[in-house]
This record gives structure tokens, sequence and C-alpha cells, in this order.
């Protein structure tokens, strides 16, 4: 814990086990151990965790939770202020991402007070490596909207997404969504239902969302739930050598080089300083 005279403390957001223990890293116990205050989701189910991992938590165990995040982030700051090491924690994986956390970042952030991470378990890394689906660009959609025409719309704005999307749902909407998805995306979309992850009944559902969405429909899935589906196919990848044509094209036309090249990188998708050797070199042929 701090020490008299020490000076500004700390925020720390402190990613906890999605399902099994032993994922818990020795800075996250160390971290319940020796904080001063440690601000959990559900003190409950905090006190389980530190059961389980068999550490005893050293500071106060206060609740933060969606409820009361915007009054509690006071009081946490004004312990990080005074020297104090102030842990977030949520249910299971990193705080802040679909979990309390964002609003306590903000506001250190802007108190000019120090906040750093324990990372560790993430359900929606851990779904995405899973999934078998394009890792290199992703976008995290968090749970589409209860309402049935809220959803479809917010699908329907998706619909041309590039990106592999990962989303999280309640076992009992896994359904619905899903063949609202069907109407967005076609039933044809690669996708995955991941479930109950690190768990022991751990189940990955790979497949078209036409076929997860019957599978779904046919009986009741529980546990905690996370959908990746991939993102829509673009057109075919225009070749360098055919970028490099429409740049010095563009170039010959009067424009500078730089700006003829930063264009046509974005519309092609490829790297800046890529496509501006590739032009230098075919300049100087």
């Amino acid at each position: 814990m701090s020490t008299p005279g020490t000076p500004t403390g700390r925020l720390v957001l402190a990613a906890t086990p999605i399902g099994d223990v032993e994922d818990a890293s020795p800075r996250l116990r160390r971290l319940l151990e020796e904080s001063d205050v440690v601000a959990a989701e559900d003190t409950r189910r905090l006190r389980a965790l530190a059961a389980r991992m068999g550490v005893t938590v050293g500071g106060r165990v206060v609740s933060y939770q969606e409820h009361n995040e915007a009054a509690r982030a006071r009081e946490l700051l004004d312990v990080v202020a005074q020297g104090g090491t102030v842990v977030v924690v949520t249910d299971a994986g990193m705080p802040s991402v679909s979990d309390p956390g964002f609003r306590v970042v903000a506001a250190a952030v802007e108190a000019g007070l120090p906040v750093t991470a324990a990372p560790g378990p993430s359900a929606v890394l851990t779904a995405l490596a899973l999934s078998g689906l394009p890792t290199d660009r992703f976008c995290f959609e968090g749970f589409p909207p209860r309402k049935a025409g809220e959803r479809a719309r917010a699908l329907a704005a998706l619909a041309t997404e590039r990106r592999t999307m990962v989303f999280f749902e309640a076992p009992h909407r896994l359904a619905e969504t899903l063949a609202a998805m069907v109407e967005a995306f076609g039933g044809d979309r690669a996708a995955a239902v991941c479930r109950e992850l690190t768990k022991t009944y751990e189940e990955v559902r790979r497949g078209p969302v036409a076929e997860l969405a019957a599978w779904a429909a046919d009986g009741e899935v529980r546990g905690e739930i996370a959908v990746v589906v991939a993102g829509v196919a673009g057109p075919a990848a225009t070749s360098m050598a055919d970028l490099v044509v429409e740049v010095l094209a563009r170039a010959d036309g009067g424009e500078r080089l730089k700006d003829a090249v930063a264009d046509v990188a974005v519309a092609g998708q490829v790297a800046k300083r890529d496509l501006y050797a590739a032009a230098l070199a075919a300049r100087s042929r």
C-alpha cells in the first residue's frame, strides 16, 4: 500500500479471468493484495475470485458499476490524488470494454492523474483468435440493440463493413440476433459463435450465419457468448503496378507526386511509403 508522503498515486485497470482462474496473472494477485482500494463491478464476485485464487484482498473493496460510476469515480480519484493505488476490476475480462471503467479513466486523464493497466484475459480477443476468421483488421461492436427494429438498423449499417466484427450477446437473445444477421449480412456470411470461453464447457461453432441461426433456434444456448462475423468481401486487390500507373498519370497531369501517392494509397489499401518508393523507381527507369 502507499506510504505517508507519497505524491500522486495511480489508477490501474486490471483484467480478471473470463473463465479459468489459472489465467489470473501474478500482477493481478499482487495488486489485489497490495492496493489501497479495489473497485469491483460486483464485490461478491470479486471476493469469490480472490478466494479461488488464494488471495487476500488487502485494501478497501468498493462497488463500481454502471449505476454509480460517475459518483464513485470522484471518490476513487481522490484516493489516487492522495497517493493511493486504486485497482478497477470487472466480473470478467478487461475493465471499460463493455464494462465499467471508461468514465473513471476519462476523469483521471482530465485531472492529469496516472492511469495504467494490468492486461490479461479478453473475451473479445479470445473469440476473435478462435473464430478462424481474419484477424488483421477487426472491430468490436458490443451488444446489439435489444429491440428488433433498432437491432435491424444497427446491423444493416454494418452490412458493408470489411473488418471482422465481434459482438457480445445474451443467450436468450442469440437466436433472434443471428436471424437478424442473416437478414442484414446474408445467410452465407462466415461466422462463429463462441461460448463459455476458457471454461469447462467451452464451445466454438463455426459456419455460415444461416447455419448458426438454425442451430441457435433449435434449442437453448447457455453461457457467456461472443459472436464473430466476417466482414463483407471487398473487390479484388489492385496490383502495385496498377497503382503506380495511376500515380504517375496523376503526376503527369500536374498533381504533386506525394499528394497523388497519398490518395491512391488509401484507395488501394497499401502503405504510402511502399507506393511512393515504387513510383520513384518507375520514374527513374
